[in-house]
């Protein structure tokens, strides 16, 4: 493990740093003592010397991110950092780390070893991109355009990172058949692995002291091991002293969606895709194996056919009683698999994927037989549809629906605690909003984090001044008929007084469509709604309008960052506790309640909680920003639950008189 010695200029002191008149104060532009972010520093130095795990609440302006990369760059020691989004790894990498080296090391005399890695779908396969070159199947001009425009990036670019290709639309059809994603990896046996750009990146990775990562990542990696059992070459994070979870709310439910199993109709016919083009470019598709693929896609049509209807996701209870109804089709389906594989196992003259394929097939018959038949009692059994009638390629008419079954961990806890936590010298979880009434317990219960040291620092901000929390005392039930008309003509209302200027955040799409529809034609504002163009335009584009209004849903209720007035107004239309419909929701209310809990206080109330914040939080980003947040649920107010979602805000000024909301913007 590589270890970076201190430079010249690290300071006797933390404090040397950050406080007032340090080296903070005479490098940054906007420098303003903030007593959080060195309490929090100290906090960080402390753990990594006493390895020791840490939790953190820092509010927003606390700087937190400088707060733990100056002890992360003083341990000397290589540490993982992993964020909650790409948004966040590319401002530490491009922002916060040049910044840092320009503070510490004046002089250019050395350089911090930083890498920077995302999940392997971001870069591009060569071999792929090379296969495609002697066989162009493409779907139309654009797959041309963009084929082309690959083409000549690959010459050039030193990390194949799909980023650096700006004009490359998100919704790519293209780039899904040449990313470097792992079940098409050919590993040290592809004949372009000394220059692939995965192998760049891990090399980089072990010649780093600080690697940043993001959540997907770290898990996705974490499972890849655990699953492996140990084995020296799996996954492709090198070893580290410690963890800094940036943005560790959201680590229960990316851990749960990698320690579980999906099986799909999509990932079959994606197998069988594969094999056909590869063996076809190669010599030929035997008739053993065009038989096999055959029957693979009509039994696995079947199949899928078969499984309890529905929209959305849907728990699948009853999988006891669909085996003994449809146990020919699940076992025809099955011997399909073993088919295929047979097949390829018997290829006198193997191409090197052959063994790939041999590997994704054996994985489906087990994760297939684990999703059908398995009795885990920490796991949900469940399923989803989503999607139309396109396949990956964009190309209609494939599939229906796209179908998955999916096994979901109930409790994280117990494999958090053995995986990681307990084989981790340090982790230091931090975010804005990870206390329930000022105090770790559900966090820690969640994610089995024992033996921690906990910390709460108040936001920079002067929340009293800057922002005014408004709850209409005299609106319905958000549950009810009535409430979709009286909150559109309430939210109508605020936004005359704040001229726009805002994000209406809903819990759901329909509530949302309902309320916009309803305002349609009644505002003189922009209104611009979720959907109707890729987020990252939506959000350009109420930047640069003036007295917009963005309606949204959840994906806009954290890692957007809007400042100044043009946002100066947040509308919340209930409190968000999850829909207790949902499988793994229903699951994880169950286990509590079994387990002699009160799940409502102890999982939904808190979850609902942290959410809040977060969508409260897009509100007040610095210093210089004011407005009003607004919760159309008076829930707040009137039950008894709602002290424990009061308690836990920060100290808004709060009024149920929208008088003294018109006051507020008055001044």
């Amino acid at each position: 493990m590589s270890s970076l010695p201190q430079p010249a200029t690290a300071l006797a002191t933390l404090h040397q740093f950050f406080g007032p008149g340090g080296l903070l104060s005479r490098t940054h532009p906007a420098y303003e003592f903030r007593r959080g972010q060195l309490q929090m520093a100290q906090a960080v130095e402390q753990a990594l010397a006493e390895k020791r795990h840490l939790i953190v609440e820092a509010g927003t302006g606390t700087g937190k991110t400088l707060a733990y990369l100056l002890p992360v760059i003083r341990a000397g020691k290589r540490v993982l950092v992993s964020t909650g989004t790409k948004n966040l790894q590319e401002q530490l990498f491009y922002k916060d780390i040049p910044f840092l080296e320009q503070a510490l090391f004046p002089e250019g005399e050395r350089k911090l070893r930083v890498c920077y890695m995302k999940g392997r779908n971001n870069y591009l396969c060569r071999k792929k991109l090379y296969d495609l070159t002697g066989q162009p199947v493409l779907n139309g001009l654009e797959e041309i355009e963009q084929y082309r425009a690959i083409a000549e990036w690959e010459k050039t670019t030193d990390t194949g990172d799909r980023a650096e290709l700006s004009e490359l639309p998100e919704s790519s059809a293209l780039w899904p058949h040449l990313d470097a994603r792992s079940d098409k990896c050919l590993g040290q046996k592809c004949s372009h692995w000394e220059r692939c750009f995965i192998t760049e990146m891990h090399r980089r990775a072990l010649e780093s002291d600080i690697i940043i990562v993001n959540h997907h990542l770290f898990f996705a990696d974490l499972a890849i091991k655990q699953s492996a059992e140990g084995a020296p070459d799996a996954g492709i994070l090198p070893d580290c002293a410690a963890v800094i979870f940036d943005e560790a709310h959201e680590l229960e439910n990316v851990a749960g969606s990698y320690f579980g199993v999906t099986v799909s109709n999509w990932r079959i016919e994606d197998l069988a895709r594969d094999v056909e083009s590869s063996l076809q470019r190669a010599k030929g598709l035997s008739a053993g194996v065009a038989g096999a693929l055959g029957s693979l896609r009509e039994r696995a049509q079947l199949f899928f056919s078969l499984l309890p209807g529905g929209e959305g996701r849907l728990p699948f209870d009853n999988r006891q009683e669909f085996l003994e109804e449809n146990g020919d089709e699940y076992l025809g389906f099955m011997q399909a698999l073993g088919r295929l594989g047979s097949e390829l196992q018997s290829m006198k003259q193997k191409p090197e994927e052959v063994f790939n394929f041999i590997r994704r097939v054996e994985e489906l018959q087990v994760q297939l037989s684990f999703v059908m038949e398995s009795g885990d009692r920490n796991t949900v059994f469940w399923i989803e549809r989503r999607g139309g009638a396109k396949d990956s390629r964009g190309a209609a008419g494939r599939s229906a629906r796209h179908v998955f079954l999916q096994a979901t961990p109930i409790d994280v806890a117990p494999i958090l605690r053995s995986c990681l936590f307990d084989k981790l010298e340090c982790a230091v979880l931090t975010s804005a909003t990870l206390a329930v009434g000022g105090g770790f317990e559900y966090i820690r219960r969640r994610l089995g984090l024992e033996h921690a040291r906990e910390l709460v620092l108040p936001s920079h901000f002067d929340y009293e001044n800057q922002a005014i929390l408004y709850v209409p005392p005299d609106l319905p039930d958000p549950r009810t008929p009535q409430f979709a008309e009286r909150a559109a003509a309430c939210i109508r209302q605020l936004l005359e007084i704040t001229r726009g200027r805002a994000f209406c955040l809903f819990t759901s799409y329909s509530q949302m469509n309902d309320v916009y529809n309803r305002l349609l034609g009644e505002l003189e504002y922009p209104m611009l709604l979720q959907g109707n163009a890729p987020k990252r335009a939506l959000l350009e584009e109420f930047r640069i309008t003036p007295n917009a209004v963005l309606f949204g849903t959840s994906s806009f209720w954290q890692g957007v960052d809007v400042q100044g007035e043009q946002l100066s107004c947040v509308i919340i239309d209930r409190l968000p506790f999850e829909v207790p419909s949902d499988p793994v929701v229903a699951a994880r209310v169950h286990a509590v309640s079994a387990e002699g809990g009160n799940a409502f206080y102890q999982y939904q109330v808190p979850a609902a909680v942290i959410t809040l914040k977060q969508g409260f939080g897009r509100l007040i980003r610095s210093l210089h920003d004011r407005g009003l947040l607004a919760l159309l649920d008076n829930r707040i107010l009137k039950k008894a639950y709602g002290r424990v979602f009061v308690e836990s805000l920060p100290n808004y000024r709060r009024t149920t008189d929208i008088a003294r909301v018109e006051q507020f913007f008055n001044l």
